[in-house]
């Protein structure tokens, strides 16, 4: 079975994270990393608690936990996604400040060049984050903000979420139909 590690931080948008987990729920086995700003924003938007999010992954890792088989690049893996990932996580990764469980596995699957997607969630833009976003694509990173398409005609903000969901998934070939594709 193949794996991801998901990271969730604390940029606004913490349900594109869980709409995540619950797609890959029983196709793909995941090691999550939620941070405590996560855990703070995810009872600010939604109605879950920390606990249920964490039933929805194969593994929940603490971001202190630096000693977790995720800080080594010799667990395997098929690349991480940080959905969402805040502009202070961006930062980390750009620089490869590793200082929790999050940031080094990020560096530890760029370092391995597996895939590593940021679906940075932060607007307007400033040029520090464009830097750090055009740092993170030179290490061979992916960024991927959740930017709503509107050729499939959504009509519910879940729509919206499964588009942003689905393109991550296309990144690493995972089958899904949770958007109309253009012309089909």
């Amino acid at each position: 079975m193949k794996r991801l590690i998901i990271g969730i931080t604390g940029a606004s948008g913490v349900m594109y994270g869980v709409r995540m987990l619950e797609v890959l729920k029983r196709q793909i086995e995941t090691h999550l990393i939620i941070t405590d700003r996560a855990k703070q924003v995810l009872l600010k938007e939604t109605k879950l608690t920390v606990k249920e999010v964490e039933a929805l992954a194969s593994f929940v890792h603490a971001d202190d936990d630096l000693f977790s088989p995720l800080a080594s690049g010799s667990f395997l893996t098929e690349g991480m996604i940080i959905i969402p990932c805040s502009i202070r996580t961006l930062s980390a990764v750009a620089s490869c400040y590793s200082s929790s469980l999050l940031t080094r596995s990020a560096d530890v699957n760029l370092k391995e060049r597996r895939r590593v997607v940021l679906v940075v969630r932060e607007t307007p833009l400033n040029l520090g984050h464009i830097r750090l976003m055009a740092q993170v694509t030179e290490m061979g990173g992916i960024i991927l903000p959740p930017v709503p398409a509107f050729y499939h005609k959504p009509e519910t903000i879940a729509e919206i979420i499964d588009h942003t969901v689905g393109k991550v998934l296309d990144l690493f070939g995972i089958q899904h139909d949770l958007f109309k594709r253009w012309g089909s």
